[in-house]
């Protein structure tokens, strides 16, 4: 079952301090009270990612001194600073079986939508986002979250995927789903070009 909160935590690093920072990242996070934590090494950037699930906020400021640690163990070998979100459920045509995906690969797709349109979005997301996902096999998982804190704030979907990237990507370039991002921004879509983006990532660490 899809938490119903999770947060996003993203590191920047240099090409070469990836698999040391992600080390550094795990060794805190074997040491921390806090379970469910999965780690992922950007396919397309060099950053180290991790999702996680927030059962609640009764421990935000255990979670904050927590964070507190990270900054010191891992933020050195950073090339800018964390970049964090805190992410509330909607909704999921693809359920994940657990809190979080249990796939080798996530995509997280960001867009930011007009308030005013939004409940509009969500019935036409139904009839197209959604109905992409449902028929595409390579697709295990797909969670759709909005932003409760967040410096992106906006719509992301978290899709788990185990298929090679390259195969998974083809139900997202397709002419039907050109189409469907073409509608999206000429409708729902603001934020320029932080916007829209996807993203995908690798798994490092099992749950």
């Amino acid at each position: 079952m899809s938490a119903a909160l999770i947060t996003a935590t993203e590191l920047d690093v240099k090409p070469e301090q990836v698999e040391a920072a992600a080390a550094a990242w795990q060794k805190h996070n074997d040491a921390s009270g806090f379970e469910g934590r999965i780690l992922y090494r950007g396919l397309e950037t060099n950053s180290v990612l991790e999702l996680a699930p927030l059962e609640g906020f009764d421990r935000m400021e255990e979670l904050r001194a927590d964070w507190w640690k990270l900054w010191e163990a891992v933020g050195p070998q950073g090339e800018g600073d964390f970049r964090r979100q805190i992410l509330q459920f909607v909704e999921a045509p693809k359920p994940a079986a657990g809190a979080l995906p249990d796939t080798r690969y996530v995509q997280m797709r960001h867009v930011e939508v007009v308030p005013r349109v939004y409940r509009q979005y969500r019935a036409w997301r139904e009839e197209t986002i959604f109905d992409v996902v449902r028929t595409s096999d390579e697709v295990e998982s797909f969670q759709a979250f909005h932003s409760l804190a967040s410096t992106e704030p906006g719509v992301m979907f978290v899709s788990g995927f185990n298929a090679d990237p390259a195969k998974y990507m083809e139900a997202f370039t397709s002419p039907r789903y050109q189409q469907i991002v073409r509608e999206a921004g000429d409708t729902y879509i603001t934020g320029g070009d932080h916007g829209l983006y996807t993203r995908i990532y690798e798994r490092i660490t099992a749950a």
